[in-house]
């Protein structure tokens, strides 16, 4: 293998150009699978729930964006004399206490709650992977430290240590992200570590040492895109965890605060009227329950389409 990587070199080029040429063949070696393309065509053939599940959440996501536009209604317009209505024509899914309607609120909703799930996903993410690749492939003490920093958070449950951050200072948005994203890291950088120290020991990495490759672009350039394939399983794995964990935050009252409002925040508001106006109670809870299933069932069809143990 690695006589492979070397084969083509000029006995004569510069060391730079060399390194350039021993790139190259290691970057030839190392991305002979399948396409993008192919991946997401295969995916859709062989997994019809991940097709549906892209669907739902393309829907929920121009929902979310378009929400001024398909919301039929201000969500925080106040219509007197038209407090606690149930369904109807004007309201699909009925009015408040302070007569705003229910639908328009879920509608804006969306917003909160798919924000919460993709920014601390994506910051908690990006923190467990510079740690995961710095433990792996230095190790030593760094490593130790790392690893032992994760072991303390994984000790802890990350919904209480969520809901003390959120309970011991004023809660609001940034908080909140703050919050959800210093409890995420740990399990990234573990699966990142994990699998850097497999990919380290590889020909391409030995190889790219061999001609003096710096360690911080062996591990962006040759190791990370390895490791994209989990983290874009995990990644649908953290978003719906992100928001189950806003939505019970929420509906203890230490989440979103009004006028803001998010779907977690709904179910607590109108939980009251379960029996006067039982779908506003029942359709900010379903619709946490969609896109939950949603992103499992895509995360599901990632993982056998990427993974090469689940393939035939």
């Amino acid at each position: 293998m690695i006589n492979k990587i070397f084969n083509g070199l000029e006995p004569g080029a510069k060391l730079t150009d060399k390194i350039e040429q021993v790139e190259e063949n290691i970057a030839a070696e190392t991305t002979e699978r399948d396409s993008i393309r192919d991946i997401i065509l295969g995916m859709f053939k062989n997994n019809k729930l991940t097709l549906v599940a892209v669907i739902v959440l393309g829907i929920i996501i121009l929902m979310a964006v378009f929400a001024p536009i398909v919301a039929p209604h201000d969500p925080n317009e106040i219509h007197f004399g038209e407090e606690l209505q149930g369904p109807s024509g004007k309201y699909l899914f009925g009015t408040d206490e302070f007569g705003r309607c229910i639908l328009s609120r879920i509608i804006h909703g969306s917003r909160i709650s798919l924000v919460v799930g993709f920014v601390p996903t994506i910051i908690s993410m990006t923190v467990g992977v510079i740690l995961g690749l710095l433990s792996g492939f230095i190790g030593g003490v760094v490593d130790f430290i790392i690893m032992r920093l994760a072991d303390i958070m994984l000790a802890f449950p990350s919904f209480l240590l969520a809901l003390l951050i959120m309970y011991t200072f004023n809660p609001s948005l940034l908080l909140l992200f703050v919050a959800l994203s210093f409890v995420s890291w740990a399990g990234t950088a573990r699966v990142v570590r994990s699998q850097t120290l497999s990919f380290k020991e590889k020909e391409f990495v030995e190889a790219a040492r061999s001609i003096g490759v710096r360690r911080w672009k062996i591990m962006l350039k040759h190791i990370l895109p390895n490791c994209l394939p989990s983290l874009i399983v995990l990644m649908t794995l953290n978003i719906p965890s992100s928001i189950m964990t806003e939505s019970s935050l929420s509906f203890l009252g230490v989440g979103i605060q009004p006028p803001q409002s998010s779907w977690g925040l709904l179910v607590n508001r109108y939980r009251r009227y379960i029996f006067e106006i039982p779908v506003a109670a029942l359709a900010p809870g379903l619709a946490i329950l969609i896109v939950v299933l949603a992103f499992n069932f895509l995360g599901d069809g990632l993982r056998d389409t990427m993974d090469p143990y689940m393939k035939d």
